[in-house]
C-alpha cells in the first residue's frame, strides 16, 4: 500500500468527453502536501507516514506542535493524516507530494467529513417509509414507529434507526476513478461525488478493494525525486557558500572601481602642455608662480 494525499475540495464541474457525454467531477487541489514525520515499528509499534497540508498562522499553531514541525524542519500545516505503509515506501521528510502521484484511470478511496444536516427524521435519516397517509393515521404520518418489543428485553437496543444528528461524520467513498490529472496546476479531477463541503480537507488513497493494473509511481511521485539524498543541512551549505562567493565577487568589483577611480585622478592631474607638448602637473605651475611673487614683494 503506498502514501495517499491531503487535497482541498474545491467543488463540483462537468466534463464533456470526445462523444459529447458529460461526466460530473470533483475538483481537489494538491496545495503544500509535504512529509512531515515517519512513524517506525521499533519507535511507535507501527510504521507509517504523516502528512501535512495547508499554511496555518503561526499564533494559531500550539507550542507542542511548533516543536513538532521544527524538529521536522518544514512550515506549519493546517491538517495532519497519517498512513500506513511499509518503511521501505517511506519518503523522505520535507518532500512535496505532486498531483501525478495517482494516474487517470485509476480507483481511489476517498475520505472526508460529511456536511452537518442538523437534527433530521427517520425519513429524511434513514430513508424510511414513514406511515400511512390515511386510514387510522393522525400527526404520525412522518414516525418512525415501533423501536423494540414490550417488557422483554424491556429496552432499545443499541444502533436502532432513529431520529437524530444527521451529518458532520467521516464517511469514505470506495472504487472512486481518476477522470484526469492537472500536476501544473496541481489538480486531482475525480469522478463523482465527494463528501464535504468546499474548502474542505480531503484524504485520497489507493483502493483497497481493487487493484490497479497501471504501472504507479512508488513509493510515489514527489518534488526532489532525482535529490531525495538532499537534507536541509546540505542546502544551508550550499547557501552559505552562494553567499560568500557573492561577497567575494562584490569585494572584487569595489577594487576595480577604485582603481579605476585613482587612475582617472593621475589622468587629470598629469595634461600636455599645448605649446611644448611637455607634461605639466598642478605642483610645477605652482613652483614657476612663486619667482614672480617674490619679486613683486622686493
Amino acid at each position: 500500500m503506498r502514501v495517499g494525499l491531503i487535497a482541498e475540495k474545491l467543488g463540483m464541474m462537468r466534463i464533456f468527453s470526445e462523444k459529447g457525454q458529460h461526466i460530473p467531477v470533483t475538483v481537489l487541489a494538491i496545495s503544500n502536501c509535504q512529509v512531515v514525520s515517519h512513524k517506525t515499528r521499533e519507535i511507535d509499534g507501527y510504521s507509517a507516514i504523516q502528512i501535512g497540508a495547508g499554511n496555518p498562522k503561526v499564533k494559531n499553531v500550539t507550542k507542542p506542535m511548533r516543536g513538532h514541525f521544527s524538529k521536522a524542519k518544514v512550515e506549519p500545516k493546517s491538517k495532519l493524516v497519517e498512513f500506513r505503509v511499509d518503511e521501505d515506501k517511506f519518503i523522505q521528510i520535507g518532500l512535496f507530494m505532486k498531483a501525478d502521484h495517482f494516474l487517470p484511470g485509476q480507483k481511489v478511496d476517498v475520505t472526508g467529513t460529511s456536511i452537518g444536516k442538523g437534527f433530521a427524521g427517520a425519513m429524511k435519516r434513514h430513508n424510511f417509509a414513514g406511515l400511512r397517509a390515511s386510514h387510522g393515521v393522525s400527526v404520525s404520518h412522518r414516525s418512525h414507529g415501533s423501536t423494540g418489543q414490550c417488557q422483554d428485553p424491556g429496552k432499545v437496543f443499541k444502533g436502532k434507526k432513529m431520529a437524530g444528528h444527521m451529518g458532520a461524520a467521516r464517511v469514505t467513498i470506495q472504487n472512486l476513478v481518476i477522470h484526469s490529472v492537472d500536476n501544473d496546476k496541481g489538480l486531482i479531477f475525480v469522478q463523482g461525488a465527494v463528501p464535504g463541503h468546499k474548502g474542505s480537507w480531503i484524504t485520497i488513497k489507493d483502493a483497497v478493494k481493487k487493484q490497479s493494473d497501471l504501472e504507479l509511481p512508488i513509493p510515489g511521485s514527489f518534488i526532489g525525486a532525482d535529490d531525495a539524498s538532499v537534507d536541509s543541512e546540505n542546502v544551508d551549505a550550499d547557501i552559505i557558500t552562494a553567499e560568500a562567493n557573492q561577497n567575494n565577487e562584490s569585494k572584487d568589483i569595489n577594487i576595480e572601481i577604485l582603481n579605476e577611480a585613482q587612475d582617472q585622478e593621475a589622468n587629470n592631474d598629469t595634461q600636455l602642455d599645448p605649446i611644448d607638448g611637455k607634461e605639466t602637473t598642478s605642483d610645477s605651475q605652482d613652483d614657476e608662480e612663486l619667482p614672480e611673487n617674490d619679486g613683486e614683494k622686493k
